[in-house]
């Protein structure tokens, strides 16, 4: 199973970024899927979480209003669109996902997800 995240770089603050995760090796229509982010001396956190039918969505109040998550099943692949960023959402960007049989379930946690992309930096200048 691979998670493949991509769209990371460097933007200045206000500006906006897409990021993609291909996911490949699996069928993506079953698994549940977020993004994470993770700065230098920080925990993991959640950043927006997506149900297997993209009916159900949660988002940090972080990036609430800001960032939109999506997925594509057909073509196995997750989004984060990311808009108004700030030099505080420079981090590396995780995407994960998980089975599950409920087509409306979230998961917030990181120990809820098996499966994890290596990560694309987003950095944001002042």
């Amino acid at each position: 199973v691979q998670l493949q995240a991509s769209g990371g770089g460097l933007v200045q603050a206000g500006g906006s970024l897409s990021l993609s995760c291909a996911v490949s090796e699996l069928t993506f229509s079953l698994y549940t899927m977020a993004w994470f982010r993770q700065a230098p001396g920080k925990e993991r956190e959640l950043i927006a979480a997506i149900s297997r039918n993209g009916m159900s969505t949660n988002y940090a109040d972080s990036v609430m209003g800001r960032f939109t998550i999506s997925r594509d099943n057909a073509k196995n692949t997750g989004y984060l669109k990311m808009s108004s960023l700030k030099p505080e959402d420079t981090a590396v960007y995780y995407c994960a996902a998980r089975f599950t049989a409920d087509y409306y379930e979230i998961m917030k946690e990181v120990k809820e997800y098996d499966y994890w992309g290596q990560g694309t930096q987003v950095t944001v200048s002042s």
